[in-house]
């Protein structure tokens, strides 16, 4: 399965597709946020991704104030949940200047709409449509969005496999081009996090959904889920991105910075090189040492001709002299003829023996 957006082709036999998420790193300054699109660019991602949402038509006032406290990543978050998603939001104003600004420098423009008139606003600017783990069960808003026509891309954190098999299945009967992301929703940063990650998940997808892409949105520090991911079978990733993990807000601290997103992506490009091919065979930079380090059959002492080969006759020694018997032609050296004297040490060859 491969998916193509923009001058990208995304599948098991094209590199790695990087996402960098810019999401709410842009602090309000859309400067900022343009300043950000050029450092991801520089980096080596290959699409810049914002989020456009309405904070009342994401979040409760209602439901978050009569929570006991706010949890999970939150927790740490000094204004209220209504405030700080209000204060993260993408304006209107600003969408085609990102995507002018991703023009520009030679990146695709992404966006996650969380609500109809965002989904309708983004559609004429953004090439697929990315979709977060928290609007897994909203099939309405999945189904519409897969009416565009345009590749698709949902992460599945905070998820159980029945509900990523309903929403999968209710984009594919619509649309074909979808990539299913394996995702933890845990945002603390935490070290613990690994123990949670499960990259295992994308073998399941892969039984399950053989005609999609798979891919991976993370959010830990380092690179062991990307190179292990992308060994399983990911060819898109999505991480948040950053100036610096020292900055105040909700998405910061996760976030990879510009040299460690570099990084990530220079070691999955090595990755890439050494998972090479599926078949097996000698390579173009074994040809030496598969004469170096294997062995052949050669005179154990010297020989007179019309001697007849027994085993004490026959050493098996490297090097692999090219053209010489192999040590797994034994039993049929075994009471063979020598045509000629040879010396101890020579090679034994098919044309040196005979009835």
């Amino acid at each position: 399965m491969e998916i193509k957006i923009n001058q990208h082709t995304i599948g098991l036999n094209h590199p790695t597709y990087f996402i960098a998420d810019i999401a709410a790193n842009h602090d309000g300054d859309l400067d900022r946020a343009r300043m950000l699109i050029q450092l991801a660019k520089d980096a080596g991602a290959d699409a810049a991704k914002f989020q456009h949402f309405q904070a009342p038509k994401i979040v409760s006032e209602y439901g978050f104030t009569h929570m006991n406290a706010q949890v999970s990543h939150q927790a740490k978050w000094k204004k209220s949940v209504t405030q700080v998603y209000a204060e993260a939001s993408v304006s209107w104003n600003w969408t085609p200047i990102l995507k002018e600004e991703c023009e520009k420098v030679g990146i695709d423009f992404f966006t996650s709409p969380y609500d109809y008139d965002s989904i309708e606003h983004v559609n004429p600017y953004i090439p697929a449509f990315k979709v977060g783990s928290g609007e897994i069960d909203w099939i309405e808003a999945l189904e519409h969005m897969a009416s565009k026509g345009k590749p698709m891309i949902i992460a599945t954190g905070a998820s159980n496999i029945g509900e990523v098999q309903k929403a999968v299945h209710a984009i594919l009967k619509i649309n074909k081009q979808l990539c299913v992301m394996q995702c933890n929703t845990n945002y603390t940063a935490s070290p613990e996090n690994y123990d949670f990650i499960n990259l295992n998940v994308l073998k399941t997808y892969a039984a399950m959904f053989p005609d999609v892409v798979l891919g991976l949105s993370d959010h830990t520090h380092g690179n062991a889920t990307v190179l292990g991911a992308v060994t399983l079978g990911a060819r898109m990733i999505e991480r948040h991105f950053t100036d610096s993990n020292d900055r105040e807000g909700p998405d910061h601290k996760f976030a990879l910075n510009p040299t460690d997103w570099a990084r990530m992506v220079e070691e999955t490009r090595l990755l890439e090189r050494a998972l090479g091919s599926a078949d097996k065979f000698i390579v173009g930079n074994e040809m030496d040492t598969q004469v170096v380090q294997r062995r052949c059959l050669r005179a154990a002492r010297d020989i007179k001709a019309g001697e007849t080969f027994t085993r004490e006759m026959i050493d098996v020694l490297r090097p692999a002299t090219p053209g010489a018997i192999k040590p797994d032609q034994i039993p049929n050296v075994i009471g063979t003829k020598a045509i000629a004297d040879m010396p101890m040490g020579k090679e034994l060859r098919w044309t040196d023996l005979g009835a």
